[in-house]
């Protein structure tokens, strides 16, 4: 019914991570000077692929003089693909949208990210952890306890419809 009141046997917690990607783009354009072409690595597979790539766009026709653009990536190859994309079309920074399958390729990323010199960014912190220059997002430590101390109420009884949809509210910069 409401994030306050689910009702039926739904609750759980928020995943904001959509609702910061446009201060991807910001925190990219303070930390390099001058950019000006940013590509959005994503797969287009994912659910909120297109979500973020509209919400960097939006931010980015703000900004004059500077160009996003979209690099696809399902595979391995693609991304290693999507990399030499970035450099032929002069991309000077890359944001890499939150996604179960680019998370998993963290190390991948962050590598080619140094070898093609491109700034990067993303909201998990696992990818500044594996090399990556910077991740804005959701605290993974703050949601996982939430999860937790949910699961624990509906283990003694607690109904979900009667639970909140909770929202984590701490943002973690790495």
């Amino acid at each position: 019914a409401n994030l306050a009141r689910p009702g039926g046997n739904i609750t759980g917690l928020s995943n904001i991570n959509l609702d910061v990607s446009a201060k991807l783009l910001e925190l990219l354009t303070t930390m390099v000077p001058g950019l000006s072409r940013v590509a959005v690595l994503g797969n287009p597979g994912s659910s909120t692929h297109a979500a973020i790539l509209q919400g960097i766009q939006a931010v980015a026709l703000k900004i004059v003089g500077l160009r996003v653009f979209s690099v696809e990536a399902r595979t391995r190859e693609e991304i290693e693909h999507g990399f030499l994309r970035m450099t032929q079309e002069g991309a000077n920074g890359v944001i890499v949208a939150g996604d179960p399958f680019l998370i998993q390729q963290a190390r991948q990323i962050a590598i080619l990210a140094v070898q093609h010199r491109l700034p990067s960014i993303t909201q998990q912190p696992v990818y500044a952890e594996a090399g990556g220059l910077m991740s804005y997002g959701q605290s993974v430590a703050d949601s996982h306890r939430y999860a937790a101390a949910y699961v624990d109420k509906i283990l003694k009884g607690a109904k979900p419809a009667d639970l909140p949809v909770e929202q984590s509210t701490k943002l973690e910069l790495v």
